[in-house]
C-alpha cells in the first residue's frame, strides 16, 4: 500500500461513516414508528454482534492488559450505553434535521478532551471556529417550533448534547485503547457490552421481546445493526487508530450537512428562516475551524 493511499483511507473511512452516522438519525425515527425504543436499541445491537461472532476465535488470540479494563469499559458505557439512551430520547423529542445538527458540538468537546488526556495540540484558530459552531448549534434550538417531528425541541436538543459529551469521552478513550487494540476488536467489543446493557430494558412497560414484524421500522433496525453500530463504528475507529483524536472528531461537522438534507428529504422535516440562518452559523463555525 502507497504512503499516499494509507494517508486517505482513513479520511475516506471518515467520510462513509458520518454519511452512515448523518442517516442514522433518518433510521431511528422511521423505527421508532413501530417499535419502542429499547426494542429498537437492543435489536441493533444484538444484530451487530451476531455479525461478530464469526471473529470471535481471531479476537481470543488477543493479548489483554489489565490496566486496559477500565478504559474497555468506560468506552463502552459511554457509547453505546449511555450515548443510545440520550440520543433515542433526544429523538422522541426533536427532528432529525435538528439533531444533526448538534452534533457539530462534539468537535470542540473532543478537542478539549484530546488536549488535557492525550496532550494532543489545538489551535486557538479551532476553538473559535467550534465556538462559533456552538453558539450556532445552540440558536438553532431556540429558535424550534413544536411540530410532530419534535414535539419539545429544545430538551430533545439538549439530551442530544449530553449524547455529544458521551460521545467525546468515547472518541478519546477509544484513540487511547487504539494502540493495543485493532478496531475490528474494540467495535466488537462496544456491540457485545451494548447487547447485555440493553437486554434488561426490554422488560420496560411497553417493550418487550414479542413484536409484530413491521416492513419499514423492522428495515431500520436490521439497517441500524449492520450498516451504521458495524460499519459506521468500524469505520471511525479504524480511522481514530490512525489519525489525531481531535482530527477524528472535526469530520463530525459534516454530519449536520448530511442530517438536515436527510431529514428533509426522507422525513419532511422543515426549518424556519431564524433555523437556516443559524445553521449558515454552523457552517460558518466549521469553515473557520477547517481552515486550520
Amino acid at each position: 500500500m502507497s504512503a499516499t493511499t494509507r494517508q486517505l483511507l482513513p479520511k475516506i473511512s471518515l467520510i462513509i461513516a458520518m454519511i452512515l452516522w448523518a442517516s442514522s438519525f433518518v433510521a431511528l425515527k422511521l423505527a421508532f414508528q413501530g417499535y419502542h425504543p429499547m426494542q429498537v436499541i437492543f435489536g441493533r445491537m444484538f444484530i451487530a454482534s451476531l455479525c461478530f461472532v464469526v471473529f470471535i476465535p481471531s479476537f481470543r488470540k488477543i493479548n489483554w492488559r489489565r490496566c486496559d479494563v477500565k478504559y474497555l469499559l468506560l468506552m463502552a458505557v459511554c457509547e453505546p450505553c449511555l450515548y443510545f439512551l440520550l440520543e433515542a430520547k433526544a429523538l422522541q423529542l426533536t427532528s432529525a434535521s435538528q439533531a444533526g445538527m448538534i452534533t457539530s458540538m462534539l468537535p470542540l468537546l473532543v478537542a478539549i478532551l484530546a488536549w488535557s488526556w492525550l496532550r494532543e495540540n489545538i489551535t486557538r484558530q479551532t476553538i473559535t471556529g467550534f465556538c462559533i459552531a456552538i453558539i450556532g448549534a445552540c440558536w438553532l434550538s431556540f429558535a424550534s417550533e413544536i411540530s410532530t417531528n419534535a414535539p419539545n425541541p429544545l430538551l430533545g436538543n439538549f439530551y442530544e448534547f449530553l449524547a455529544m459529551a458521551c460521545a467525546a469521552v468515547y472518541t478519546v478513550s477509544l484513540k487511547h485503547l487504539s494502540n493495543n487494540y485493532p478496531p475490528l476488536f474494540l467495535t466488537a467489543f462496544q456491540a457485545f457490552v451494548g447487547s447485555v446493557f440493553f437486554f434488561p430494558f426490554l422488560l420496560l412497560p411497553g417493550a418487550g421481546l414479542n413484536v409484530v414484524w413491521e416492513t419499514t421500522p423492522a428495515l431500520a433496525v436490521i439497517y441500524l445493526g449492520t450498516f451504521i453500530t458495524l460499519g459506521a463504528y468500524g469505520c471511525y475507529n479504524y480511522s481514530v487508530s490512525r489519525i489525531p483524536a481531535t482530527s477524528a472528531a472535526g469530520y463530525v461537522n459534516l454530519i449536520p450537512v448530511f442530517g438536515v438534507i436527510m431529514g428533509m428529504l426522507v422525513l419532511g422535516d422543515k426549518l424556519n428562516l431564524s433555523q437556516w440562518l443559524a445553521c449558515g452559523l454552523v457552517f460558518c463555525g466549521i469553515w473557520v475551524s477547517s481552515r486550520t
